[in-house]
C-alpha cells in the first residue's frame, strides 16, 4: 500500500473553523500563530509540516482529530516530544498531546496512570515521593507512551525487571474509527499484544496505566576514562557483566564531548569511555562490585554513588534541551574478542570516527524472559543494543548518517535480526517485518487490519495492513 502524501491537498479555512469549533484545544494552520512552536521536535534535525495541528485538551479533542483525519483520507500523526519522528507529515493531522499531562500515583496497587503528553520528568517525582520508581528511560525529557509502545529498555531496572511494555496494565485509545477503547487483557488480548511493542501503528493512546516498584534509591552514576584505555576499559567490562547479578544494569560508551559550558569541565571538549551503573541493592555492594572496574585505569571523572531515584538522569547525563542529531541502533546476537577489536577499530583512540556517542549496551536477565501476558517486543535474548549517535546540523546530514554508518556497518557480522523499534532513525527504511521477525509481523498485519484497514496511522516504521 503506497501513499503520496506529499500531494494532498492543504486544509480549507473554513475546514480547520469546523474542527476548532468541535474541540476544546487549538487547531492550528500552516503560517498561523502558534503553528511553529507546536511542529518543533527535540531533534533541530527534523521538521514536520503538517496540514493541521490539534493540540489536543482531552480525548473528545483527539476523537475530534481522528474523525477529521478518516473524512479528509489523511494520515495522523502524534506528537508528544518528537525524541521519535518519522516523515515530515505532509498533509497529515498532528495531534500533539502535551496539555494532556494527568499523572496518578496509586501507592497500593503501586501503579501509575498517566496522559498521553505525559514524560518522565512528571512521572518521576511523583512516584518516588510515595516510595516507588517506574521502568523510565534515560533521558527524563522523553514520553512516557511513545518509549513504552516501543518497548522500554530502562537503563535502571530492566535487567530485573524487563521491558516498560511488559508492565503495561492497561491503555485508553483511540483507534481510527474515532472510538475510545479501554484495552487491556482481557478486554481486547490482541490489539493488547500489539500496542505493547508495536509503537503507534494502531491508534493514539490517550493514557495508559503500568507498574511501579518500591525503589526509592539506587547506587549509581558513571566513571569517565580516557579513550585512550577504551580496550582495557571494554574488555574488562565485557568480562565483569556475567558474574554481576539482574539488579545491576550497566552500559559502555565512547564518548566525543563538545567544548561546550553544558559539558563538566573535566569532559568538556575530551574523548573519553564511560561505564554506567544502576545498581538497587546496598551502596556498599555496589562500591564492592564495581572496585575492579575502578581499577581498570585512572578515572577522569566518577559520579557513581547513593543516590535519591529522582536523580536517575544523572547517570548518562542526555541533553534536556533540543540538539541537531543523528542517531541509529542495531542489536548484536554476541560479543565476542573479534567484535571488541573491531569496535575499538571502529570508534577507538586510532580511528577517525566523528561520533559524539558509541553506547553498547548489555542486555540479558528479565529483558530475555517473556512476560506473563506476552506481547510484540522482538528483541528478546539478544544480549547486546548498539547506538550510534553523530551531532551537528541538517547542512551536515550526509556525514552524520556516513559516521553512524561506518560503526553499525561496521558491526553488521555479530548484528541479530530483530530490532528495538525506539532505536530506529526516523528515515530509516526498514521493513516492519525485518523488526519483528515473519510470525510475529503476520500477527501485527492481522491486528493492523481489523483496527486501522486504510492505514491511517502509517507515519511510522509502519505495519501495512493485509490485503
Amino acid at each position: 500500500m503506497n501513499f503520496d502524501d506529499s500531494s494532498l491537498p492543504p486544509v480549507l479555512p473554513e475546514d480547520a473553523a469546523a474542527l476548532a469549533a468541535t474541540v476544546a484545544g487549538s487547531v492550528l494552520l500552516p503560517g498561523g500563530a502558534g503553528y511553529d512552536d507546536e511542529r518543533a521536535v527535540f531533534n533541530l534535525n527534523h521538521e514536520l509540516v503538517p496540514a493541521v495541528i490539534v493540540v489536543a485538551e482531552s480525548v473528545a479533542d483527539v476523537q475530534a482529530a481522528v474523525t477529521f483525519a478518516a473524512g479528509q483520507h489523511r494520515p495522523v500523526l502524534v506528537k508528544t516530544t518528537g525524541h521519535q519522528i518519522v516523515g515530515k507529515a505532509h498533509g497529515a493531522v498532528v495531534i500533539s498531546t502535551h496539555r494532556m499531562n494527568d499523572v496518578t500515583i496509586d501507592a497500593v496497587s503501586r501503579a501509575a496512570r498517566v496522559g498521553a503528553g505525559v514524560m518522565w520528568s512528571e512521572v518521576i517525582p511523583k512516584a518516588v515521593k510515595a516510595g516507588l520508581a517506574p521502568l523510565n528511560g534515560s533521558n527524563p525529557t522523553v514520553g512516557v507512551a511513545g518509549y513504552t509502545l516501543g518497548g522500554g529498555l530502562s537503563p535502571t531496572l530492566g535487567r530485573s525487571q524487563g521491558y516498560a511494555a511488559d508492565h503495561v496494565r492497561s491503555l485508553e485509545v483511540v483507534t481510527a474509527d474515532g472510538e475510545l477503547r479501554h484495552v487491556d487483557a482481557s478486554s481486547d488480548p490482541e490489539l493488547f499484544w500489539a500496542l505493547r511493542g508495536g509503537k503507534g501503528n494502531f491508534g493514539v493512546v490517550t493514557a495508559l496505566e503500568f507498574d511501579l516498584f518500591p525503589v526509592p534509591r539506587l547506587y549509581g552514576g558513571a566513571i569517565y576514562f580516557p579513550g585512550e584505555r577504551m580496550a582495557d576499559v571494554l574488555r574488562a567490562w565485557t568480562a565483569w557483566l556475567p558474574g554481576t547479578p539482574e539488579i545491576m544494569v550497566s552500559s559502555f560508551a565512547v564518548m566525543r564531548q563538545p567544548p561546550v559550558p553544558e559539558v563538566p569541565e573535566p569532559l568538556r571538549g575530551a574523548f573519553v569511555v564511560s561505564l554506567r551503573f544502576a545498581y538497587t541493592g546496598t551502596a556498599e555492594d555496589g562500591e564492592r562490585m564495581i572496585a575492579p572496574l575502578r581499577a581498570v585505569a585512572p578515572a577522569v571523572l566518577d559520579t557513581v554513588r547513593d543516590m535519591p531515584y529522582t536523580e536517575v538522569a544523572s547517570i548518562h547525563n542526555e541533553p534536556t534541551d533540543p540538539v541537531p542529531y543523528y542517531e541509529r541502533g542495531i542489536m548484536l546476537r554476541k560479543f565476542p574478542a573479534e567484535a571488541l577489536d573491531k569496535l575499538v577499530e571502529l570508534v577507538g583512540p586510532d580511528s577517525d570516527s566523528t561520533l559524539a556517542i558509541a553506547e553498547l549496551r548489555a542486555l540479558g536477565g528479565a529483558w530475555d524472559r517473556e512476560p506473563a501476558v506476552p506481547n510484540a517486543v522482538a528483541t528478546r535474548g539478544l544480549p547486546y543494543s548498539l547506538l550510534g549517535v553523530a551531532a551537528g546540523p541538517l547542512a551536515e546530514e550526509h556525514q552524520l548518517k556516513k559516521s553512524v554508518a561506518a560503526l553499525l556497518d561496521g558491526m553488521e557480522p555479530w548484528r541479530g535480526d530483530q530490532r528495538l523499534v525506539n532505536n530506529l532513525a526516523p528515515d530509516e527504511a526498514t521493513d516492519a517485518a525485518a523488526i519483528y521477525g515473519p510470525e510475529r509481523y503476520e500477527r501485527l498485519v492481522a491486528i493492523k487490519k481489523t483496527y486501522d484497514p486504510d492505514n491511517m496511522f502509517r507515519l511510522n516504521h509502519n505495519v501495512v495492513p493485509a490485503a
